[in-house]
């Protein structure tokens, strides 16, 4: 199937041919890579923020990489994009492969032995002058994925960053990150908190905040309301700053939702206005600060919180320069909404030869 026929229905975004599984990763990974080095530029995030923030989106990459590697040659399954605002894989591809690689002693065992497949390969091409079965390509795929692919580096609902003093300036001591796929708008989210600890010492209470972050601060919900219930359920600590990066929208030719920036690239696409390879990303970054602070409950069970302030949000459009002159012309609204004009990031250029 060649690149320029590229069809995802209305009611589905599957991705069905090898063509199209290359063409999507490339789109993904170059998105995330201009997005980290606009973030830097840009100021979007402080240096240390930056660092946990590539390492994050270090592991959605290698994940979607693991799925290209897993799906190109398997006839029998497909990859789905979302159809959310999202244009990411759906959720449950993450959990499919989490899951299946803690098999994949049983599936390594039953894998035909490598050398074998290279001579079969190098007798079909070379002396039979075939192409190579798709099938027999699956089972070359299957090794290099069960053989290559770590469990532990595929991008989970929830992954935790470590406790580190808060560099110079902040707002608190200590601070900590972590990212969160959110199942109901499959996108990807990258948490920071800043805070003060009460206590002597902050690794005796390290797993008791890990443990509090994964079970309240793993979805989308107004900041002040996660901020809250983290401070509530931590009484040695003291948040001061949350902050909360929403990766997406990535408007591109597999999404098919409501959003407007997406509908007007896709028009766009259709009309040969702009290449197939047009794209464009939202970016949210949310964040509260604490104010002054309150007591609550009883006179034995007095707790200490944390009055926040309004949060703050600021939303951002990344896109090459071509896109973003369309996108004054098709939604002026929502470009002369956004925190600071949008974010010029460079071209993809993909060969559909």
């Amino acid at each position: 199937m060649s690149i320029n026929h590229i069809v995802t229905p209305l009611d589905s975004a599957y991705l069905d041919s090898k063509d199209q599984y290359v063409f999507y990763h490339k789109m993904v990974d170059f998105a995330l890579k201009e997005l980290i080095v606009s973030a830097q530029r840009d100021n979007l995030c402080t240096h240390q923020e930056l660092i946990f923030f590539k390492q994050y989106a270090d592991l959605l990459l290698y994940s979607i990489e693991a799925m290209r590697v897993k799906y190109m040659y398997d006839e029998e399954e497909n990859m789905k994009v979302d159809l959310t605002e999202s244009g990411f894989p759906n959720y449950l591809e993450f959990r499919y492969l989490f899951n299946d690689l803690s098999l994949k002693e049983n599936y390594v065992n039953k894998l035909k032995d490598v050398s074998e497949l290279q001579e079969e390969f190098l007798d079909t091409l070379l002396r039979k002058k075939e192409a190579i079965k798709k099938s027999r390509l699956f089972q070359a795929a299957s090794i290099v994925y069960y053989t290559s692919v770590e469990q532990k580096f595929i991008f989970n609902r929830f992954v935790q960053g470590k406790i580190i003093k808060a560099p110079e300036n902040s707002a608190a001591e200590f601070m900590t990150s972590w990212s969160f796929f959110d199942v109901g708008c499959n996108r990807p989210f990258v948490c920071y908190m800043y805070f003060d600890f009460e206590g002597t010492n902050i690794e005796t209470i390290k797993t008791q905040i890990y443990e509090v972050l994964k079970n309240t601060a793993d979805r989308e919900m107004n900041l002040d309301v996660m901020a809250y219930g983290i401070d509530r359920k931590l009484k040695d600590i003291k948040p001061k700053h949350i902050k909360r990066i929403d990766l997406g929208p990535f408007h591109n030719v597999f999404a098919k939702d409501e959003n407007q920036i997406t509908h007007a690239i896709l028009k766009n696409i259709a009309d040969k206005v702009v290449p197939l390879e047009s794209y464009a990303l939202s970016l949210s970054i949310d964040e509260v600060f604490s104010g002054s602070e309150f007591s609550e409950g009883g006179y034995f069970s007095k707790q200490i919180l944390q009055k926040w302030k309004e949060p703050i949000h600021q939303s951002f459009v990344l896109a090459p320069h071509r896109i973003i002159q369309l996108l004054y012309s098709k939604t002026p609204e929502i470009m002369n909404s956004l925190a600071k004009p949008p974010i010029q990031i460079a071209d993809l250029k993909i060969s559909k030869v």
